[in-house]
């Protein structure tokens, strides 16, 4: 009976030692953080919602042929014909 003597090890290196734990939790963590970053822009800074009927560029008084934009759209509709 043979008994081999233990020698102490020297421990292991803690996690942070190593630069593949930091790629392993830093990307997907600055992903998350990236997103949620993004959805309170996007929710803070949102575009205001464009009524249809009216258009973006009239008054809500004002008709589609009204006399400020008629000779503008008769141009635009004589021109369109003549190509």
């Amino acid at each position: 009976m043979s008994t081999y003597a233990q020698t102490p090890s020297a421990p292991a290196p803690r996690w942070w030692r190593f630069g593949m734990a930091w790629l392993a939790f830093g990307l997907p963590a600055s992903a998350v953080v990236a997103s949620m970053l993004s959805a309170v822009i996007a929710i803070r800074h949102a575009d205001p919602v464009v009524d249809e009927h009216r258009g973006a560029h009239r008054p809500a008084g004002q008709s589609a042929q009204s006399a400020a934009t008629l000779p503008a759209e008769l141009a635009r509709n004589q021109a369109s014909l003549h190509r």
